[in-house]
């Protein structure tokens, strides 16, 4: 960061944001406004109801709260930057342009790989459950976190010092609401070729891999699920992975779109599944994982009756 001016006679970027038009402005100001005051509310009751209900100290929860703190993160990151952009000037640093790339990949990584413990959770759980407790002990749930927090630090960092030696004196336009890699990239007046080939090699192994993880999980457990005799029993089984499933669709659905494509193809229609992905995603949790969940349920009304009380 310390040599910004040596390596891009840009000193600010300019978000172009999600629209132009000044009337639309406002109006976007409280939408997102909203929607990340809900994020932020309804991720804090999911933690708040986790810790206050002993019931839910079980593996499963546990990485529940730690994915509801990265989404608080994740979204932070992004949604105050646009509602500044929303009512002032849309311009960022070049330094916090970067800052705010790294902790986007950093955060977004950190839930890809929250949601794979979370499959291996209910992997052990279905097709191996009197190891469960032994298997899916204290210690190795905080191993499992650990490493889900840490590694996408150094994938997001690689790719942040491999930016970071471009030179940006085209354009300082980014069209996006966000300073994302691909749209950096087009306006880099130096050789994207390095970059090109990390993110299409790492970049891609780094997006695949949690999704075959959790694929390969869900094939085993349909497999074990199957060999239930009782359909209440099959049923109870499917009941716990709907809301992970759900999550997981959304989640690499919208990403994959974004980034497993060329950076020739890259549009502003690529806006719409970044929402998805940095903001409705992060929204949608807490209600994903509260309706249907007799467990959050319960220790939903236990936290609103301890609060009232």
């Amino acid at each position: 960061m310390e040599k910004v001016n040596q390596t891009s006679s840009v000193s600010e970027f300019i978000l172009l944001g999600l629209s132009s038009r000044p009337e639309d402005q406002k109006p976007l100001f409280i939408l997102f406004l909203t929607m990340y005051l809900v994020t932020i509310i309804g991720n804090l009751l999911i933690i708040l109801a986790i810790h206050s209900d002993s019931q839910l100290q079980t593996p499963m929860y546990f990485f529940l709260s730690f994915l509801s703190f990265t989404d608080i993160c994740f979204t932070t990151t992004v949604v105050p930057r646009m509602l500044v952009n929303f009512l002032s000037e849309k311009t960022i640093s070049y330094a916090g342009c970067l800052t705010q790339m790294y902790f986007i990949y950093a955060l977004g990584n950190t839930d890809s790989c929250l949601l794979v413990v979370m499959a291996f959770d209910r992997y052990v759980a279905i097709c191996d459950p009197f190891h469960y407790v032994t298997t899916m002990n204290h210690h190795r749930c905080v191993l499992l976190v650990a490493f889900s927090c840490s590694l996408p630090h150094l994938h997001s960092l690689l790719h942040t010092l491999l930016l970071n030696r471009l030179n940006f004196c085209d354009s300082s336009i980014i069209h996006h609401f966000l300073c994302d890699i691909n749209p950096l990239l087009k306006l880099s007046c130096s050789s994207t070729f390095v970059n090109e080939i990390v993110i299409m090699s790492e970049g891609s192994v780094v997006l695949v891999t949690p999704f075959l993880c959790i694929t390969f999980s869900y094939i085993r457990i349909f497999i074990a699920v199957l060999k239930i005799p009782s359909a209440a029993g099959k049923r109870k089984a499917f009941s716990t992975c709907g809301s992970h499933l759900t999550v997981v669709t959304l989640f690499y659905g919208s990403i994959f779109y974004v980034y497993l494509q060329p950076l020739s193809t890259y549009t502003a229609r690529d806006h719409i599944a970044t929402l998805a992905y940095t903001v409705l995603s992060s929204m949608l949790n807490p209600f994903i994982y509260s309706l249907r969940n007799k467990d959050m349920e319960r220790g939903m009304r236990k936290l609103m009756a301890r609060r009232k009380s």
